[in-house]
């Protein structure tokens, strides 16, 4: 599989005749993960449906999508965070579906409310600490911006969607003058500008740079399951908190996907998606790449559960949404790069 560099560069045989052809499905999408070839390869050998995909970056692909119109071949976009998806839906790329399948399995503050995308997994965004020099660690998300922690926090930048995603989160929660001091309070702390991917932040950690970092759980439990440099060695030197406990529960990302609005293989759209949503597929979500299942009762890899058990948020997903353009004010207005 290729990765996000190679933004659109990877077209399996999607033309005009392609796209009408029975048994197939043509899918977009900017998940990034080499054993997601399992899950296609699973779906084609239980329908004998084949999956033509094309890979890259959210929104080129959603750009994409716009530009070709009622002509685009595309039957499913899945990708990686609540702000590409809805943003799909904004611009009118998706189209509603009813599956009985999916409203049984998929709970209902992880799916729109107008059924055009569901979530099939997800990752908790929690808190990292140096076990040697973190005494009391933050307990909530708004402990990172008390001043005991001033310089020692490593966390993503602004543009990046996991930090618009919590602080999101933060301002359904909190409201936007609320979080507006909060973000403020964070930027008083940072360790050093933001920059890098999460497996960056954990590896603040690692080399002294930072002492507390914000990280999906997926990219830690990773380090657990197998060797990941500069990382893995060193990963008994961190603890994690997931946060906010007593309230409002542990930010959660998602992954998910809808059916295009022009969808020429509708009815292998819904299958995809369905299937997606299956024990089975569910479960590889897991094992495959450290992620927690969107599907309640379905067991967790070894990886995974060594975490521990946790109060996700159940904030529906709209409402994080909803509050994408008041976060991204309010990372501006904090100076937070």
């Amino acid at each position: 599989m290729l990765s996000k560099t190679s933004a659109l560069a990877f077209v399996v045989a999607i033309t005009a005749g392609a796209s009408h052809a029975e048994g197939e499905l043509n899918l977009y999408s900017s998940r990034h993960y080499d054993t997601d070839e399992r899950l296609y390869s699973d779906f084609t050998d239980a329908t004998g449906i084949t999956i033509n995909r094309i890979e890259g970056n959210a929104d080129e692909l959603i750009a994409r999508m716009d530009a070709e119109g009622a002509n685009s071949p595309v039957d499913v976009f899945l990708t990686v965070d609540t702000v590409r998806i809805t943003r799909a839906k904004e611009l009118g790329l998706l189209q509603s579906i009813e599956s009985d399948v999916l409203e049984a399995a998929i709970p209902a503050y992880l799916q729109d409310a107008d059924n055009q995308w569901f979530a099939f997994s997800q990752r908790a965004r929690i808190l990292f600490y140096d076990k040697a020099d973190v005494p009391n660690p933050p307990q909530t998300y708004q402990d990172l911006a008390n001043p005991e922690y001033a310089g020692q926090v490593c966390i993503r930048s602004s543009s990046n969607v996991y930090t618009q995603n919590i602080v999101a989160a933060l301002t359904a929660h909190l409201g936007e003058e609320a979080a507006g001091e909060w973000a403020k309070g964070v930027v008083a702390n940072f360790a050093r500008d933001p920059q890098g991917g999460d497996t960056d932040q954990l590896r603040g950690i690692v080399s002294g740079e930072c002492d507390i970092a914000m990280s999906n759980t997926y990219y830690f439990a990773r380090a657990l399951r197998k060797d990941v440099s500069n990382l893995s060695d060193s990963i008994d030197t961190i603890g994690w908190v997931f946060p906010n406990q007593d309230d409002i529960g542990a930010h959660m990302n998602i992954s998910g996907g809808g059916v295009a609005k022009n969808a020429p293989n509708k009815e292998n759209a819904i299958k995809f998606l369905e299937y997606l949503a299956s024990e089975q597929a569910q479960k590889y979500f897991s094992a495959g790449n450290d992620e927690y299942p969107a599907v309640p009762g379905i067991g967790l890899a070894p990886s995974v559960a060594a975490l521990g058990i946790f109060r996700p948020d159940a904030i529906a997903l709209s409402d994080i949404a909803g509050n994408i353009g008041a976060a991204q004010r309010i990372l501006a207005e904090a100076g937070w790069k």
